[in-house]
């Protein structure tokens, strides 16, 4: 990887500033993607022993993290890792999996959904499905407090899945946790967007990461932005820095939700970039990312009044 050296813009968030000067512009490219699941699968050789591996007869696979010292059913939260819908393995974010569980005393199941180019829409959505529905079905899971999150393409899949689930009505969610959500394919038409700021995803990778997941689908009915109808939604938390690519089009996505009559919190981060809460996680803005996030997932997993 090489580091970026140009001069730091002065509106990074003080918290990021430094390990800004460090982090590329773009990893994501059709010639990068295949060493780059090269290098995943090298790095996430190794279970811990804190993580359950499980796969679906579905062919679906799942890291499940189960918090300790609870008894009896648990809330559970669908987590759906990121990469541009072309890269990415659910073990990428074992430690917020971990936290998740251990800050709410959650159930916390890690979906490794098909990737794109090689499996376009419908297929990872699917994927998500299929984890969610067995989810729900765990004996130690309350099925009433189940809510779905991910981050970035995993945030898009996410604001996706919310939508499949209502239309089918088999499966009620708490919340959805958009965590700065990949959710508009027409972004890539925009011009002047890519910001000397910007890190890790730019209008390039966007525009590659869109046309492998789309495949041939009608974007229409694949893009979570386009949909018209977002009625009936469970209640959203969306978080976003201001030098992130998809700072736009998520804020335009929440008051659509708002609109709609969903509840959605909005966590905007001034100077922050794609990602930076994974790169830094122990930084004072990305904890206080984190534990907003964990502040509506609390609430909404409230046990209902007898």
């Amino acid at each position: 990887m090489i580091a970026n050296t140009e001069r730091v813009p002065a509106e990074f968030h003080p918290d990021l500033r430094q390990v800004a000067r460090y982090i590329p512009k773009q990893i994501v490219t059709p010639v990068t993607v295949p060493f780059l699941r090269a290098a995943e699968r090298l790095m996430w050789r190794r279970t811990p022993k804190d993580v359950e591996v499980l796969t679906l007869a579905s062919g679906v696979g799942i890291r499940l993290f189960r918090p300790t010292g609870v008894t009896g059913q648990t809330p559970a939260l669908l987590w759906i890792h990121g990469g541009g819908y072309v890269i990415g393995k659910a073990a990428q974010d074992d430690a917020v999996c971990r936290r998740f569980a251990r800050e709410l005393g959650a159930t916390v199941a890690s979906v490794d959904y098909r990737l794109a180019p090689d499996h376009p829409y419908p297929a990872p959505l699917e994927d998500c499905y299929s984890a969610l529905t067995w989810l729900t079905r765990l004996p130690s899971v309350d099925p009433s407090r189940v809510a779905i999150g991910g981050a970035s393409a995993g945030g898009g899949l996410a604001a996706a899945l919310a939508l499949l689930t209502r239309d089918r009505g088999e499966i009620g969610l708490a919340a959805q946790l958009l965590v700065y959500p990949m959710l508009d394919d027409r972004t890539v038409d925009r011009k002047g967007l890519d910001n000397p700021g910007l890190r890790l995803w730019n209008q390039s990778s966007n525009k590659y990461g869109w046309s492998a997941y789309l495949g041939g689908a009608d974007p229409e009915v694949a893009v979570p932005a386009r949909r018209e109808d977002l009625s009936g939604l469970p209640p959203a938390w969306l978080g976003v820095g201001t030098l992130d690519l998809f700072h736009d089009e998520d804020l335009a996505y929440a008051e659509r939700l708002k609109a709609a009559g969903v509840p959605c919190e909005v966590e905007v981060v001034p100077g922050a970039f794609h990602g930076f809460d994974g790169i830094v996680p122990k930084a004072q803005v990305s904890q206080s990312f984190f534990n907003s996030q964990c502040a509506l997932l609390r609430r909404r997993f409230e046990p209902a009044a007898a």
